[in-house]
């Protein structure tokens, strides 16, 4: 089973879900509202907090077009514009990552640029991030493998051929531990384009550990992606929908997030392992709830078992029902009483 390490949590199969609060650029730019998230995140219970790391110049043209959600959000303009104001210093994200270490949570962040994996390389962050739009962009994936840490990267708006070109030159690039993110690139994604099977499908796919990052409202489908094999699950948080800026709409408030993250908590439990076995609860309640096979009238030594002398009834503790074709035709060894157990020494074999 893929397993892998990110700082001091295992992620993988039968390893708790790692969960990674997406903070992104929620920060509006904003050091001490980046803080607070950090903050938000730890509160809920979350195993690593993240953002976007970006040089907006080596990002974005100028005559770059938004997204029509973007448009939606923060009004005409354009996208470089827009991203400009969001950019954080690398002098910012020392002061974020040490925030974050003091504070006990795993500090991540998705580099857009080759400056930008410098940047983070020199935090030392135990991961790099890879946005669905870098799918791609094969020679910042070939940078960012020679780093030789543990990737996760996102699928949005790819096909399966693609998936497997990225997770190709990340590999021959050097990168040997590599988490693959379902997601639907959207804001918010509808719940019916979701296609959460896709997670069965990159694990039967590829050799590498599975998770989904999640674009729709509210808490469901990360709960739905960890039932269906999950082991990462990326998710947008904000201090409040209403802000300003391009993804606070799709992203949970801080009573959410920290929903989402006992529901998993929850759903991980309630998953168990694949044998069918009753528990230990069962196998008292078994006794009681099942049945066993009883004398219907009070039956003589040497009577022959018919269905006319026998009956099936609670609890469980005798001989059970299953045996009836065996008893039948058999002859009882000694006085047996109305609604007394037929056990196995009672029956001449």
């Amino acid at each position: 089973m893929a397993k892998i390490k990110i700082s001091d949590k295992m992620v993988g199969d039968d390893e708790p879900c790692f969960i990674i609060a997406e903070a992104g650029v929620n920060h509006n730019g904003k050091v001490e509202l980046a803080k607070d998230l950090i903050d938000i995140a730890i509160e809920a219970g979350a195993d690593a907090v993240k953002f976007q790391t970006f040089k907006t110049d080596s990002t974005i043209s100028q005559n770059a077009e938004k997204a029509e959600y973007q448009k939606e959000t923060t009004g005409k303009g354009s996208q470089y514009d827009m991203v400009k104001k969001l950019e954080l210093t690398e002098k910012d994200f020392q002061t974020l990552a040490e925030y974050a270490k003091d504070k006990g949570i795993i500090f991540l962040s998705t580099p857009y640029d080759k400056e930008s994996v410098d940047i983070l390389e020199h935090l030392d962050i135990p991961a790099f991030k890879i946005g669905s739009g870098e799918i791609t962009n094969f020679p910042l994936l070939r940078y960012i493998a020679e780093k030789r840490k543990p990737i996760i990267i996102s699928t949005g708006m790819a096909v399966l051929e693609e998936v497997e070109e990225a997770i190709q030159i990340l590999k021959v690039g050097g990168a040997e531990d590599i988490v693959i993110l379902h997601c639907i690139t959207s804001y918010p994604a509808k719940m019916e384009e979701l296609n959460l099977r896709v997670i069965t499908t990159l694990k039967n796919s590829f050799d590498c550990i599975v998770g989904y990052s999640d674009h729709s409202r509210g808490i469901y489908a990360p709960i739905i992606a960890v039932a269906l094999g999950a082991c990462v699950i990326e998710k947008h948080f904000t201090l409040d929908n209403n802000m300003l800026g391009p993804d606070h709409r799709a992203s949970l408030e801080p009573v959410e997030l920290k929903q989402m993250v006992d529901a998993i908590r929850t759903t991980e439990l309630s998953l168990g392992h694949e044998i069918k076995e009753p528990t230990l609860e069962e196998i008292g309640i078994k006794k009681v709830a099942r049945r066993s096979i009883v004398a219907r009238i009070d039956i003589s030594k040497g009577t022959v078992f018919t269905e006319d002398v026998l009956d099936v009834k609670r609890p469980g503790t005798g001989l059970s029902p299953k045996h009836m074709d065996e008893i039948i035709g058999k002859v009882a060894k000694k006085d047996i009483k109305r609604d007394e157990l037929i056990l196995m020494d009672d029956v001449e074999w």
